[in-house]
């Protein structure tokens, strides 16, 4: 092993040897940003290559562009720039500072809301406030962009302690995460490191530790395996910053190694009883874990825009921890029969997917899909037979219908996400995914789920259609969310009530806008809740009766300003 990794480093060194290094990332959270460059793909203005499958992207190295920043390059020169310049020897230095950034979002009666980062559940206002710097030298980089977030974190109904029988049972999977309602009964203030990292860059690759936002898979709005909806987390990183091409076609692929952290903030109405039983059982106190994970997409060369990949996460407590195997995703998946006892695979949780991503630059068209399981230890035949096992999965698409005018189109897109299970065995044996057995801190960190935002076996239909003018655009959306579907059928199949489902239906609009340096974004949506928390008040004389039926409005604004 230590000879491999010797040779590895010393290929890494001579492909980066001789050029300069100018890393910097589009973090995740920028508003708008990741959308322009998926948008330019589409119509062909910049390469077709990436498979937008790995983020946070590297613009200047994966798509040409002037700066991380400058998507467009019309509005940074570093010849003139007052802050921003080239330094060194031929210029093999870079001193960049990060757009000042500020998003505010605001909920009116009950939390809602995904893909913020370190945004949490919050009634009121919360803003995230962002600023920093990046600077390289050679193969050498730098990035610095802490992050303040600032919450009034109000009380807001939750779920109903007089709810007796259906709290307790709902504790059987609280009891397999850690998904606070509310993050304590105070506002809230943190300082984090934000989308800062610190790399080694040779060639095409990136090494280095990070404590950025991390986006898995080719979806736009829900991912499985890992998004932007929890704040982001230390990690080491060995990753591709572009399109590694070969005779074959272009491979991308990142391994990395994390620390996620408990949230230590209580669920709710801990002190529940049931027939002199206790609903709540405490987890562990100290709630350090440990993610690895990997993930690699190519790009045939013989099928132009097609992209297809793997991801693998592996997840447990530190503690637990005492082989080489535990370290590295690809050596746990320990494949065996389910009714075989492993104790050290129970320790594990595990996540897999397999995914593709097709573009048609000629149609500004592209198709994309994604399938994971809820643990990857079984065998292929027990897959081939039961694919639907634990299984879950999301499907989309995005179509630019071009306008009259110059540079003018209608987006039309839409995509679905199912992570609740089809098997009834699966939902009596609580194979929900996100929570575990074993690792009862689920996966989450902080507090916040890593994969999709609306938690464990939530199943969403999400649609968009928009004006767009290059990175311009004003749209409306609408989106209807199940939460927790496993819970619904783990509670309520006995007496088949279809009226106890807990349903959001949230239509809104949106707009994001550049104005000289200034990107300005803002959505607002309203959120019709039908049967909150699953509550339903049973009438013997009226079978139709309205259950806990809520209706609130969510706002956000953000304001991005990049110095020249």
């Amino acid at each position: 092993m230590r000879r491999f990794i010797k040779t590895l480093f010393s290929i890494l060194a001579l492909q980066g040897f001789g050029t300069f290094a100018f890393t910097q990332t589009l973090p995740l959270n920028t508003p708008g940003f990741d959308e322009y460059l998926r948008r330019k793909q589409l119509i062909g203005e910049i390469s077709g290559n990436n498979s937008f499958s790995i983020r946070p992207l590297y613009p200047l190295d994966a798509f040409d562009r002037y700066s991380g920043i400058d998507l467009d390059s019309t509005f940074q020169d570093y010849d003139t720039s007052v802050v921003n310049r080239k330094f060194g020897k031929k210029n093999q230095g870079t001193f960049l500072l990060m757009p000042f950034s500020i998003q505010s979002q605001y909920n009116s009666e009950l939390s809602f809301g995904i893909n913020d980062g370190a945004m949490i559940p919050n009634k009121g206002w919360q803003s995230l406030y962002r600023m920093g710097f990046f600077a390289s030298y050679g193969k050498f980089s730098i990035q610095v962009q802490p992050e303040l977030i600032v919450a009034q974190n109000q009380e807001f109904v939750g779920m109903p302690r007089d709810y007796g029988r259906v709290l307790f049972f709902y504790y059987e999977h609280l009891n397999r995460i850690d998904l606070p309602e509310r993050m304590g009964d105070r506002p809230y203030r943190r300082f984090l490191p934000g989308q800062s990292s610190f790399r080694f860059n040779p060639g095409d690759f990136s090494i280095g530790i990070s404590t950025e936002n991390l986006w898995w898979g080719p979806a736009r709005r829900s991912s499985l395996l890992l998004s932007n909806n929890a704040p982001g987390f230390t990690h080491l990183t060995f990753n591709t910053r572009n399109p590694v091409e070969t005779p074959l076609g272009h491979f991308e692929g990142q391994i990395i190694a994390g620390h996620l952290n408990g949230s230590d903030f209580p669920l709710p109405h801990q002190d529940h009883r049931l027939q002199q039983t206790h609903a709540f059982v405490p987890k562990r106190e100290n709630g350090d874990r440990y993610l690895s994970g990997m993930i690699l997409t190519y790009q045939p060369k013989w099928v132009p825009g097609l992209s297809i990949g793997y991801a693998s996460t592996n997840h447990m407590y530190r503690v637990d921890m005492d082989r080489f195997s535990d370290y590295l995703p690809i050596f746990n998946g320990e494949k065996a029969n389910a009714n075989v006892f492993n104790p050290k695979r129970e320790q594990r949780q595990q996540f897999s997917s397999g995914f593709f991503r097709w573009v048609s630059q000629e149609g500004h068209f592209e198709f994309y899909g994604e399938y994971g399981t809820n643990g990857n230890s079984r065998r292929f035949n027990d897959f081939i037979i039961t694919p639907e096992r634990n299984r879950g999965f999301t499907f989309g698409f995005s179509n630019l219908f071009t306008l009259k005018k110059p540079q003018q189109y209608i987006q039309l897109s839409a995509e679905m996400t199912q992570t609740g299970q089809t098997i009834r065995e699966s939902i009596r044996n609580l194979d929900t995914w996100y929570i575990h057995d074993h690792v009862r801190h689920g996966y989450t960190h902080e507090g916040q789920v890593l994969g999709m935002g609306y938690g464990p076996a939530a199943n969403v239909n999400w649609m968009e259609v928009a004006w767009v003018k290059n990175f311009n655009r004003i749209g409306f959306q609408f989106e209807r969310i199940v939460y927790n579907n496993d819970f619904y059928y783990y509670m309520f199949e006995e007496v088949r009530d279809w009226r106890r489902k807990y349903i959001d239906l949230v239509p809104g609009l949106f707009s994001d806008w550049k104005i000289g340096n200034i990107l300005l974004s803002g959505s607002v949506q309203y959120v019709n809740t039908w049967n909150y928390k699953w509550f339903l008040e049973n009438d013997p004389n009226q079978y139709f009766v309205p259950g806990d039926d809520r209706q609130h409005f969510m706002a956000r604004f953000g304001i991005s300003y990049i110095l020249k």
